[in-house]
């Protein structure tokens, strides 16, 4: 290879190499030549060895070279005696992008930079040279061509951001890190285009941070930092290359003083004054306020409040409110004016973070709290509430049950209580308004629906007479106590028995009450004690609180036995009732079914015995004897007897007289009695649920029966009292359906065509009545005519 200027120094010192390249471009083109593909000869005594090219040497260019076109190098072959040799280069810069960087001289093989270079763009370039002949035949191998772009300071440093933002407590000691500011430079960073120092060129206040050169480290400088003097501290920092002294910017560095807890909190007053109303809970009483130096809101400033005396019931409690720090006081108990006035507490205040040990103390980090009770009209209150009172069913009227009174807790002022019942659903209860007892108005029944598990309640009120007025509301809970007041009762009085013990199961016999446990079941059955000979054949066993099993013991002949029960309950104190079970004893089949009826009555050998039953028998027969005498008797009576009121008449009109004692309420009426009752004055009345006689709530009760007219009177005269009294009689009798009173035909019903046959309750007015229509009815109305027709 022959060089006439060698550039083989650009990669060893590269501000040599820039002068080179000026002097180069003095020199004409023959002045830089290379022969890459020339093959010298190596040899020596022993071996010859021959290559078949040199590596071209990395050609050095400097960025931002403004005189261009630059040649850089000129390459030649070996083989250009031989004929015309091509010279041609390829790669990035030439043919690929970016293109046009570098060309060459095909003939002479000179390569010129066309373009300024950026090393921080494309820092080198590999390239490929050719050579061939005229006829585009190869005339060497390819060979590589690198160009190396020799950096400048042209970039100055820059930082990573504008502001830096650090932290650092308060009461730091010196030394201690705040933070590190960085800054980078695209130039080399393998010369001192990119050799960073860092400076700070001014903060503000006291020297209080100093900063690294290299590493760009923050640190304080001494002690001092106080958050409620100075919060932040503003710095400007300088980054230059070159060691410093190259290119250089600035940037800004925020450092913030972090708070720490070391200002207690102070009450603003060495006591509070409060006031609270008397018999009142869940109330804001008061504030207490405090300060702090410390940051707002951070857990150095907010504030804990606690009650450290003058609370040995707990009456109160003190929460921090949020936005302003203060102290807020609650009452939770409710305070009695006339108990205790005054309420004096201590009320201590601490910040949620721990105080630092070397924060000041301070006293008034307490303070006193004083709460006066004001008086207030507080209602009565019911000592017992609710009231518990026993009674028991039927309890006459009037009777006192309790006496229910209040008290008012304002024992500093007298006032009167008065009573009042607001709720007494059956309305049986009486109320006295100034002393509070209660007595019964009506008897209480212990099957009302008023009643619920055999509890009454009613509800009273106590009210002061201070303005305004204060009232209470006190229950009274009445049970009704069962009274056993009835006996039980045989469910059936009949049943069928097999005549052998060893067929059926027996007969289950049960028994009700109208009482209510406990004063009913479980029941007692057993037979009549004093009937002795009953045992040798049958047998009762218990079978359940209501139900027991009656067994023969032997065989009897078949036949009905009557046989006396005693039925007892458990009530307090028991009752019991002798009552006759019928037992209809029958051959069985196979199954234990009775075949048929058991007849005789006389058959029975073991139950009551032959001579009690002809006893039984003959009373009855003597009973039916004197009822047939006395109707005989009746009726001879009435034969030897007159006429009486319409005997002259010549045809008796009693024959001809129709019942007409129907009168209902015309053809209209749908509110009128039961006709069927009406046409069948004999019809039995049901029994009530008590098996007591109906009474009639249309008439004063009356317990002794009224004595009715045996007849009308034979005299004439005399029929005014016999109507007078039958009337009187009938409106006095309790027990008979009202279909024989005077009441029953005053409402006639409505909308009926027909007028009243009735003249009952019109006989105060018979002298305004026209009966001398009835001459005209013929011969048989003629004493009519005459008695109420006008003379």
């Amino acid at each position: 290879m022959e060089i006439r200027i060698s550039l083989t120094m650009c990669f060893l010192v590269p501000l040599l190499c820039q002068v080179l390249t000026m002097v180069v471009q003095e020199v004409s083109e023959d002045a830089l030549v290379l022969y890459p593909w020339r093959r010298p000869a190596l040899m020596d005594n022993r071996i010859q060895r021959v290559k078949r090219a040199w590596v071209i040497p990395v050609i050095s260019v400097a960025e931002n070279a403004r005189n261009i076109p630059l040649l850089l190098v000129q390459i030649k072959s070996d083989k250009q005696h031989l004929g015309s040799v091509i010279y041609s280069i390829k790669g990035v810069g030439v043919d690929e992008e970016p293109k046009g960087i570098f060309t060459i001289n095909k003939n002479t093989g000179a390569v010129y930079l066309n373009a300024v270079l950026d090393r921080e763009k494309m820092e080198r370039f590999k390239l490929r040279a050719f050579a061939v002949d005229s006829g585009g035949v190869t005339l060497e191998e390819p060979t590589d061509l690198e160009i190396v772009v020799i950096d400048q300071n042209d970039n100055p440093p820059i930082f990573s951001q504008k502001v830096f933002q650090g932290h650092v407590p308060e009461g730091a000691i010196p030394g201690t890190l705040v933070m590190t500011i960085k800054a980078t430079d695209e130039d080399d960073p393998q010369t001192d285009n990119a050799e960073l120092r860092y400076t700070i060129i001014q903060q503000d206040g006291p020297q209080m941070f100093s900063i690294n050169q290299e590493t760009g480290d923050i640190r304080t400088v001494q002690v001092g930092l106080d958050r409620e003097v100075i919060e932040s501290y503003n710095l400007t920092v300088q980054v230059a290359d070159m060691m410093g002294l190259g290119l250089a910017s600035t940037a800004k560095a925020v450092i913030i003083i972090d708070d720490i807890n070391d200002n207690a909190p102070e009450f603003t007053q060495d006591e509070f004054f409060m006031e609270v109303p008397e018999h009142s809970s869940g109330l804001e009483i008061g504030r207490v306020s405090v300060t702090d130096k410390d940051l707002r809101g951070s857990p150095n400033w907010k504030v804990q409040f606690s009650i450290t005396g003058g609370d040995p019931h707990s009456e109160f409690t003190i929460r921090t409110d949020p936005e302003t720090n203060e102290g807020v006081l609650f009452i939770i108990k409710p305070l009695d004016h006339e108990a205790k006035e005054f309420h004096q507490l201590i009320v201590s205040a601490e910040n949620q973070a721990p105080l630092r040990p070397s924060a000041p103390r301070t006293s008034r980090s307490e303070t006193r709290v004083t709460i006066t009770v004001k008086d207030v009209n507080e209602p009565p209150f019911f000592h017992e509430n609710p009231k518990i009172v026993r009674v028991n069913e039927r309890t006459p009227p009037g009777t006192e049950i309790t006496e229910f009174t209040a008290i008012d807790p304002d024992v500093k002022e007298v006032q009167e209580i008065s009573y009042d019942l607001v709720s007494d659903p059956a309305d049986w209860l009486t109320l006295d308004a100034g002393s509070g007892r209660i007595h019964t108005r009506y008897t209480l029944n212990r099957k009302s629906q008023f009643l619920q598990g055999g509890w009454y309640t009613a509800l009273i009120t106590a009210t002061d007479n201070a303005t305004p007025p204060r009232s209470a509301t006190g229950t009274l809970s009445v049970e009704v106590l069962e009274v056993n007041d009835h006996a039980p009762v045989l469910w059936q009085y009949s049943r069928e028995l097999c005549n052998k013990p060893q067929q059926g199961n027996g007969v289950l016999i049960s028994a009700t009450d109208e009482d209510l446990p406990p004063q009913a079941h479980p029941f007692t059955f057993q037979l009549e004690p004093s009937f002795t000979e009953l045992t040798l054949n049958w047998s009762i066993s218990h079978v359940n609180s209501t139900h027991a099993l009656l067994e023969l013991l032997s065989e009897v002949q078949e036949g009905v036995y009557v046989l006396p029960l005693l039925v007892a309950d458990s009530g307090e104190p028991p009752l019991a009732q002798l009552q006759l079970l019928n037992i209809s004893v029958c051959r069985c089949d196979a199954l234990g079914s009775c075949q048929g009826t058991a007849a005789a009555l006389f058959n029975s050998g073991t139950g009551i015995s032959l001579s009690s039953v002809l006893i039984i028998l003959g009373s009855i027969a003597l009973l039916l004897l004197l009822a047939l005498l006395l109707l005989l008797f009746r009726c001879a009576s009435s034969g030897r007897g007159e006429k009486g009121l319409l005997s002259d008449s010549e045809d008796d009109v009693r024959d001809n007289i129709f019942n007409y004692n129907e009168q209902g309420g015309g053809e209209e009426d749908q509110d009128a009695y039961d006709m069927n009752r009406l046409r069948n004055p004999t019809m039995p009345v049901p029994p009530s649920p008590r098996l007591k006689p109906p009474i009639r709530r249309d008439t004063p009760y009356n317990p002794t029966l009224p004595r009715y007219p045996r007849r009308p009177s034979e005299r004439p005269s005399d029929i005014a009292d016999f109507i007078h009294d039958g009337l009187q009689a009938a409106d006095s009798d309790p027990s008979v359906p009202p279909y024989d009173t005077a009441l029953i035909y005053d409402y006639e019903g409505e909308g009926s065509v027909a007028g009243t046959l009735s003249s009952i309750l019109s006989s105060e007015e018979d002298s305004d009545q026209e009966y001398n229509y009835l001459q005209d009815w013929g011969p048989r109305f003629n004493r009519l005519a005459d008695m109420y027709g006008h003379q």
